[in-house]
């Protein structure tokens, strides 16, 4: 087994394997094996593995399945259903694209070893309209599985059911939360909903509901052949495994490595060819555009999610954005904002409204137009509508995260943009 799991057995050219290549590589042995037992077996395995959630929250997988009822005991008629969510959408994200294009059949056997564990009988495979060649190699993924008898009813002769399909997502970055991507799938507005209840009671159709991500099912198999420990044993912390870290930004290689979970930035970007630009690191976000900045001197932070929590940053999808001494840090957080209130579903005011005015108020800075009181407008919005703010979902937390971070770290740098724009911007005029 390749100290690469996620990212092993792909083929050097990426194209997705057929079945019987798939199972030439060991492909569907811990189906086989997990169905001689018990699901209770799997969540356990999963659970003393200490996978962490790779979609952003980084709750453990296992807990999280626990909140699942059994087939059979919840009133009613229906399925239980798995929801494995591909619809990756935040800017710099691109690890999900490669596990399902390039390794389509470790997405299925994640899925079917999941959906065991937490009692669900169908699987929808939601994945982003505009990752075609995706949704192409997942179907015929899916056709070969249950031609093979890996998919329907009574699944190897062990009492186990359960279907599989792909849904092409419209796409919108709200449907990364999980009640607006199940309100989406029943052809309504992505909007989040109240929590109580909670998708594992009442989630689908009103049915008990898992949701997990691309990257976290695609672990599971490798957890039930090899073992909890070995899973554990790859990783250099206590949240076992390893990791997909898509590096982008002012580095020479922009790239998707697959490295040991509590790998460092530094290491990261020295893999990536070091920094571009002027070549010295000003600052980066270790969690995409939704986490807090961190400067050189959290280079050596191991990247996981309790290491980046307390390093005063989020962790996210492991999606790590590099600026260099040349690239302004406000002008990348008008860009976030930007994006975020185009992708905001509109349900509350903080954000409906918020993200447009806090955007508006960035561009001026950078246009050398804004005055002293926008930035207690950004300071006083920041604080509210932050992580544990006055907002429905965590979609405006997440936006908050970076502006809150800058005006900490960056306080002089706003300053000389309220005295003239922003210095690069005039630098280069």
């Amino acid at each position: 087994m390749s100290a690469l799991p996620l990212t092993g057995r792909a083929a050097r050219d990426r194209k997705p394997h057929a079945l019987n290549e798939w199972r030439a590589l060991g492909g569907y042995e811990s189906v086989v094996h997990a169905l001689r037992g018990e699901p209770l077996q799997v969540l356990e395995q999963v659970e003393r593995a200490a996978l962490h959630g790779r979609g952003g929250a980084g709750f453990p997988a296992a807990r999280k399945w626990r909140f699942m009822p059994a087939r059979g005991t919840t009133p009613g008629d229906g399925a239980n259903y798995l929801i494995v969510n591909g619809d990756e959408m935040e800017p710099g994200a691109f690890k999900d694209r490669l596990l399902l294009e390039a390794l389509p059949h470790q997405v299925v056997e994640g899925a079917i070893l999941v959906a065991y564990a937490c009692h669900a009988s169908e699987v929808i495979m939601l994945i982003r309209d505009a990752y075609r060649s995706a949704i192409d190699g997942m179907e015929r993924a899916i056709a070969e599985a249950r031609q093979a008898g890996l998919l329907g009813t009574d699944i190897l002769s062990s009492g186990f059911s359960l279907e599989m399909r792909v849904h092409a997502s419209a796409g919108r970055y709200i449907v990364g939360e999980e009640t607006a991507l199940i309100a989406a799938l029943e052809g309504g507005r992505a909007v989040p909903r109240k929590r109580p209840p909670f998708p594992a009671q009442s989630g689908l159709w009103g049915r008990p509901t898992m949701v997990n991500n691309v990257e976290t099912v695609s672990c599971v198999p490798h957890i039930v052949t090899q073992g909890p420990d070995w899973f554990r044993s790859l990783s250099l912390t206590e949240e076992g495994g390893t990791k997909l870290f898509g590096v982008s930004g002012r580095v020479r290689r922009p790239q998707l490595i697959e490295a040991a979970m509590g790998t460092t930035a530094r290491e990261l970007i020295e893999r990536c060819g070091g920094v571009s630009g002027d070549g010295v690191l000003r600052c980066f976000q270790p969690g995409g555009g939704a986490s807090g900045f961190l400067e050189a001197a959290e280079l050596d932070v191991p990247l996981d999610f309790a290491h980046v929590r307390q390093a005063g940053s989020s962790f996210g999808t492991g999606t790590l954005i590099v600026l260099d001494g040349t690239a302004c840090p406000i002008g990348v957080v008008a860009r976030h904002q930007r994006f975020y209130a185009r992708e905001s579903c509109g349900w509350c005011t903080p954000c409906r409204d918020g993200l447009p005015w806090v955007s508006r108020i960035l561009d001026a800075l950078e246009d050398g137009t804004a005055v002293s009181e926008d930035l207690e407008v950004l300071r006083m919005t920041a604080a509210q509508a932050g992580p544990h703010g006055r907002t429905f979902c965590d979609l405006m937390g997440g936006a908050m995260s970076s502006l809150a971070s800058a005006l900490e770290r960056f306080s002089a740098l706003f300053d000389e943009h309220l005295a003239g724009g922003c210095p690069q911007r005039v630098a280069s005029r």
